[in-house]
């Protein structure tokens, strides 16, 4: 909106051809949702504990989460979806299309999982929306992302599949493409959903995915490094850096309240949203796999899960003390700061070995 009017402008005022440039925008995103979160959220709290709009603590989970965490204030990802919407609109060019389709995959998630935490709170059980009904909302919202891909912007190379390490490795799905990156949303979607559960866990490491997406949307989008990375260049994507800014912004804003011991939670509201929102930036500029790679963490939580699913369901045994990983390491005696903080080291880590495929081809 402010881009937009701003740049209208220039002729008349030539100081303000500063924010045409992405790198200056990526910057006032980052500071407009940070300001946002710490501007809402103190008082957003307090009405929230005013409302007892508390989430349920699940009940087979480590005896300490029962008594330090009951009480404690949920939705937090209403704080988180506010900053990057508004920061999003301010500084994003509104006429580019792809920024468009990741603001209705954050919002939509948003609201089916503001459903999910409403419903949790209302009967004071941590069920929400019925599986099958959630996954359903999911794959709805996924598909008219992937479709609006596909068919209204001019993203040539939308269907291609690009192997990191390799140059010219490349797997054209074709019509495969739109169940693949149903699958992407959807579950990077449920894998930080899945993370969402020890204080700060899973707010650092969508920080850093952010963080790295907007640097990959900035070169992918840029002719001069795409070339000289050897990567795709796409047209018009430098865009997302602005709303992946915004991420980085709304997520450091909250974890000042979500940090051990945490004041809010972000509930499915924000972890369904952020999930699914950085897998439909990653789907158009193309590094999916990257995505895997820096988003290791919610995908090595992810794993766990499955495991512990299927060999409970084959040998009646469980794997893992208690799925997902985090809390298998609290069973463990690991104290909750100490699981959150080395878990944050793996994210450095894995965020770092990501971006270093960017060179490594």
């Amino acid at each position: 909106m402010l881009y937009n009017l701003l740049t209208s402008l220039i002729d008349t005022f030539s100081f303000l051809n500063v924010f045409k440039y992405i790198t200056f925008r990526i910057g006032l995103s980052v500071i407009t949702s940070l300001t946002i979160i710490f501007l809402i959220g103190t008082p957003l709290i307090k009405y929230f504990a005013r409302k007892q709009i508390t989430g349920p603590i699940r009940q087979d989970g480590p005896i300490d989460h029962i008594v330090k965490k009951s009480g404690t204030p949920t939705m937090g990802g209403l704080m988180i979806l506010i900053g990057i919407i508004v920061s999003t609109i301010l500084w994003a060019d509104l006429k580019n299309l792809y920024i468009w389709i990741v603001l209705f995959v954050c919002t939509s998630l948003g609201l089916l999982g503001f459903l999910d935490d409403y419903l949790k709170i209302k009967f004071k059980n941590s069920s929400g929306i019925n599986a099958k009904l959630k996954f359903f909302g999911q794959l709805i919202i996924s598909l008219i992302a992937i479709l609006a891909l596909v068919y209204f912007t001019d993203h040539e190379t939308i269907s291609n599949l690009y192997f990191p390490f390799f140059k010219n490795f490349i797997l054209h799905m074709g019509l495969f493409f739109i169940p693949f990156g149903i699958f992407v949303i959807i579950g990077s979607s449920n894998a930080v959903n899945l993370t969402d559960g020890l204080d700060g866990l899973a707010t650092v490491p969508v920080m850093l995915v952010a963080l790295s997406f907007s640097l990959i949307c900035y070169l992918v989008g840029n002719s001069i490094f795409a070339n000289y990375l050897q990567i795709q260049y796409i047209p018009n994507v430098g865009e997302l850096s602005i709303f992946c800014g915004s991420i980085v912004g709304s997520c450091l804003g909250f974890l000042w309240y979500n940090a051990p011991p945490a004041k809010i939670f972000m509930g499915d509201t924000g972890s369904l949203s952020l999930g699914g929102s950085i897998a439909a930036v990653a789907i158009i500029v193309k590094h999916e796999i990257v995505l895997a790679i820096i988003g290791g963490l919610f995908v090595l939580e992810t794993v766990s899960v499955i495991i512990q699913v299927i060999s409970f369901k084959l040998t009646g045994k469980r794997v893992f003390m208690m799925a997902p990983i985090h809390h298998h390491f609290e069973k463990k005696g690991w104290a909750e700061s100490t699981v959150v903080i080395r878990f944050w080291i793996i994210a450095i880590i894995l965020a770092l070995v990501g971006l270093a495929t960017l060179k490594l081809r």
